[in-house]
């Protein structure tokens, strides 16, 4: 009878000290965290700012640019070349910074084109207003695709007769290849680019899209002020900031907006990047000298926050970012 005393009592002890511990870790308020979360951000939009001007036939056309190397002065690279969406790419390289058609490298690491037309501005300097400005960046520039000028890359195209009824279908108005018209036809393409992942469906009211720990994550993330630049629907990708607001960035070479507009209040000032794709989309900063999401976080939660996170949360928003993720790219990336 003793033993059987000392046994049930045992069992009570462990059933009591499970239940206590149980209860010493409150379940996250998920519904809670979506009410917080909608305050600051938003779905992606089913359509983007220029597209109601876009048919069929101009988006095809787009797309066939965008894949085609003889845009470049040494027909070996597209737009896809640096922002790659065949194969699971998320519309980048992956790479620091990106080799140009003559060999040399460029200084500042490449943008994903995912969900690019929301931005409020184009590149990292904010020196194109949308994505029409954009397409033409890389196609002249000495650096990227290094095509001479824009008669070079009339002539080149219109010599290619598949072009030709393309541009007449595309553009029936013109019927002729224009460089607007390159550019105008890669920016139709470049705003059907629009991802679908789980954040946006844990905004439309299902707590069941993130798991708990991402949902703990995005609360740090609201809580610890990383909303004071990452907000709206592209968490971020609407407004400037200074790299480095309470602690400088390693590499001070770089002035950001300084070196195109000469103004001292633009020193170190560049676009605030979306966070949608980020997990895919490394290395990270204007440099692609951050190889990790984890290191950016820490980065920015040193040099941006005035209160800087603990490792568990830096690890717990790293996992919060993930949620971000296109669905179709992780599916074709497995």
């Amino acid at each position: 009878m003793k033993k059987i005393s000392a046994l049930l009592l045992l069992f009570l002890f462990s059933a009591m000290l499970i239940v206590s511990c149980g209860e010493s870790k409150p379940k996250v308020d998920k519904i809670k965290i979506i009410a917080s979360a909608k305050k600051i951000f938003s779905t992606l939009p089913k359509t983007m700012p220029g597209s109601e001007n876009d048919t069929p036939e101009r988006i095809a056309l787009g797309k066939k640019l965008y894949f085609d190397d003889r845009l470049s002065v040494n027909d070996e690279q597209s737009c896809n070349f640096c922002h790659a969406l065949d194969d699971g790419g998320a519309g980048v390289d992956n790479n620091p910074v990106s080799t140009g058609a003559k060999g040399d490298d460029g200084t500042r690491n490449s943008p994903t084109v995912l969900n690019a037309g929301f931005h409020f501005v184009q590149f990292w300097d904010g020196r194109a207003k949308d994505l029409f400005e954009q397409a033409k960046g890389p196609i002249l520039n000495p650096v990227e695709m290094a095509m001479p000028d824009a008669k070079a890359v009339e002539d080149k195209i219109g010599a290619i007769d598949e072009y030709k009824e393309d541009f007449a279908k595309a553009f029936p108005e013109e019927k002729k290849v224009t460089f607007d018209n390159i550019a105008e036809a890669i920016a139709a393409f470049e705003r059907t680019l629009i991802t679908k992942d789980r954040f946006d469906n844990f905004l439309q009211g299902n707590p069941a899209a993130l798991t708990d720990t991402e949902a703990e994550g995005l609360d740090i993330f609201i809580k610890k002020g990383c909303t004071t630049c990452h907000t709206g629907p592209l968490l971020g990708g609407n407004m400037y900031q200074k790299t480095g607001l309470y602690h400088a960035y390693k590499d001070t070479t770089d002035k950001g907006r300084f070196d195109l507009t000469k103004n001292v209040a633009d020193m170190y000032i560049f676009k605030v990047p979306s966070l949608r794709n980020i997990a895919l989309t490394a290395p990270y900063f204007h440099d692609g000298q951050v190889a990790t999401l984890t290191e950016a976080v820490s980065e920015m939660s040193k040099m941006q926050l005035t209160e800087p996170l603990t490792k568990e949360e830096e690890k717990k928003v790293v996992t919060f970012l993930g949620s971000l993720s296109d669905k179709d790219i992780l599916k074709a990336q497995k």
